[in-house]
């Protein structure tokens, strides 16, 4: 039978191995999720959020209100100027390339989105048919669904052929200084957040 001495240090181990694995996630504070439309960034940047406990932000609900009416530009910048200015946060969205940029540089933590684009136009598609019933989550209430789901199938090739080059390079060099996630599979989004909630040791 292992002795009162042993078993201290056996929960000591313990205690300073959790403590060491939440002190590694809790420099995970500021949280940029992007990509092309369609990746399910969205899905990932709430999970991300309840499992750290970080604040959630999604930039369409900071750029439109209730039925797709856009926010007046110098409030939107404004409200994305402060927040960047936060000490914590998970941001899911696009905005503008520029505002992107502007994440990227206030982030400690990269979540990039690169799925094969067959993925993106079906997950865009199942969205569409989802949001006959409901309003797809993320969105402002009342968005409107068919221009919506338009735009993004104009956005995929667009940004398959503009950014996805961009941001390849971008997370590629920023590892040196960032935690990237770079993902490039659904098995590996959900392996990066299986992984994240053991290193967590949260059920949920």
């Amino acid at each position: 039978m292992p002795s009162s001495a042993s078993r201290l240090g056996v929960i000591r181990c313990g205690v300073i191995d959790t403590v060491a694995r939440w002190h590694r996630v809790r420099l995970m504070k500021r949280v940029a999720v992007f990509g092309n439309a369609g990746g399910g960034k969205s899905t990932i940047a709430r999970r991300l959020s309840e499992l750290t406990g970080l604040p959630l932000y999604v930039v369409d609900m900071m750029q439109f209100r209730a039925g797709g009416v856009k926010v007046p530009q110098h409030e939107f910048l404004q409200a994305h100027a402060d927040l960047l200015r936060r000490d914590e946060w998970v941001l899911d969205g696009f905005g503008s390339a520029a505002l992107s940029w502007e994440r990227f540089a206030a982030a400690d933590t990269l979540v990039y989105v690169d799925l094969p684009l067959l993925i993106h136009y079906t997950w865009v598609t199942q969205r569409l048919i989802k949001g006959l019933f409901t309003d797809p989550k993320g969105w402002p209430r009342g968005s409107p669904l068919w221009s919506s789901t338009l735009s993004s199938y104009r956005v995929i090739p667009l940004c398959h052929r503009n950014l996805t080059p961009k941001y390849r390079q971008f997370v590629a060099e920023a590892a040196a200084s960032k935690r990237i996630h770079h993902l490039r599979s659904v098995a590996q989004i959900h392996s990066f957040l299986e992984a994240l909630r053991r290193e967590l040791g949260t059920t949920a």
